[in-house]
């Protein structure tokens, strides 16, 4: 199992030049785990892309999703991870909603992320990931 960042699961379901690595590696392991708050993370990336013209509104991305969600496992809100996302956002240059993202893989692995992946396609929160000790994946992001 693998925790997946919502700029990860959207090449699921919109074609773009991520696609095909991500595809990969949850055809190599279809397990996931995601942050209670990824598909409106996800949701509101669709709804900008069709803002911005760069997917068509009839595009049938949210049906992708909808099947994710259904296998997906989430880490729900509590005060555990509410504390950790006040420690993680004092520590990196995160956003609010990145520090939520990267709090949520932490309780994912057990507090242990040391070789635990952590797939994303955000510089940032890719970055701030890897100094908490994820494995990074894709392992190129071009």
């Amino acid at each position: 199992m693998m925790f997946w960042d919502a700029s990860a699961i959207i090449p699921l379901c919109v074609a773009e030049k991520h696609s095909r690595a991500v595809k990969r590696l949850l055809m190599n392991d279809p397990l996931m785990a995601v942050w209670w708050g990824t598909p409106l993370e996800c949701f509101s990336a669709f709804a900008r892309l069709i803002r911005q013209g760069e997917i068509d509104r009839e595009l049938d991305y949210l049906r992708p999703l909808n099947e994710l969600m259904k296998i997906w496992t989430e880490i729900k809100p509590g005060h555990d991870l509410r504390d950790i996302a006040f420690r993680i956002i004092a520590t990196h240059q995160l956003k609010s909603a990145d520090s939520l993202q990267l709090a949520s893989a932490f309780i994912w692995s057990g507090k242990k992320p040391m070789g635990n992946n952590f797939v994303c396609l955000d510089k940032k929160l890719r970055a701030a990931a890897q100094k908490e000790g994820f494995k990074i994946l894709p392992l190129a992001t071009r």
